[in-house]
């Protein structure tokens, strides 16, 4: 990936001709951790631009703005604070959006805290201390993790993203749709645009399309795995162009 080229072109496209070290430095850690998680150019640029709308271009981990008061609507008595999983007094406030995709209510820094522990063996504990969710290293994964299984609304990019590069109007159809992994359709379309312009970034600058490999069998191994390994690939091939020339006939 040239990312000197990504760069010149996101400057224009996203950010007005100017990009600040801040700036830079956040969309570092978001290519960095989505290169370690194999995360496909379509996933990618929805989750750059959904952290550009939700920090409001900062590309920095912030905390959702108001005073205690403005959280109320967030409290256990209510159906917002039930639906967030808040259960004690002030848990609006304490658990109030923070990181590059304001991840909110005590639910979310439960599951949060559960992943860091039981799959990474990290142990982070953001139900007793919150603002570690403000910590690039860990808001990073919150924001690619939480997108790509579902964490925030239930939805995921998988539901509404095929990783198929198609045409512009088909593209960002799919990134308006996407919105509601995070928050319903609230600005769906702008935020689209941006995610069509870090999409062509991302390609333009030569990045790869990622995709996870098929596992490896560990029993019943052929005699021949060689030609087992290519006859695999192959039925895979056959299967993905199926599906897309299947996708482009019923959009028809």
């Amino acid at each position: 990936m040239d990312k000197t080229k990504f760069f010149n072109a996101v400057r224009s496209t996203v950010f007005g001709g100017r990009l600040t070290q801040g700036q830079v430095d956040g969309i570092e850690y978001i290519l960095a951790e989505a290169q370690k998680r194999n995360v496909n150019n379509e996933y990618l640029a929805n989750i750059l631009a959904t952290t550009t709308w939700e920090t409001a271009r900062t590309m920095q981990p912030i905390t959702e703005r108001g005073n205690v008061a403005y959280f109320d609507k967030y409290e256990p008595n209510t159906k917002i604070g039930r639906a967030l999983g808040n259960t004690h007094k002030g848990d609006g406030y304490r658990y109030r959006g923070r990181g590059y995709v304001q991840i909110t209510g005590r639910a979310n820094y439960e599951k949060a805290t559960r992943y860091f522990r039981e799959t990474l063996k990290i142990d982070a504990d953001f139900v007793n201390d919150p603002d570690l969710a403000l910590k690039p290293e860990y808001a990073v994964i919150i924001l690619i993790v939480g997108m790509i299984e579902g964490w925030f609304t239930g939805k995921k990019l998988g539901d509404y993203l095929d990783g198929i590069d198609e045409d512009d109007a088909e593209d960002r159809r799919e990134h308006i749709n996407a919105r509601r992994v995070v928050n319903g359709t609230d600005k769906a379309a702008e935020i689209a645009d941006i995610a069509m312009a870090y999409e062509r970034a991302l390609r333009d600058s030569g990045r790869p399309e990622s995709f996870r490999p098929v596992p490896t069998p560990t029993e019943n191994v052929p005699a021949d795995p060689g030609r087992s390994v290519w006859l695999s690939g192959g039925l895979w091939a056959v299967i993905w162009l199926a599906y897309r020339l299947l996708k482009r006939f019923v959009r028809r």
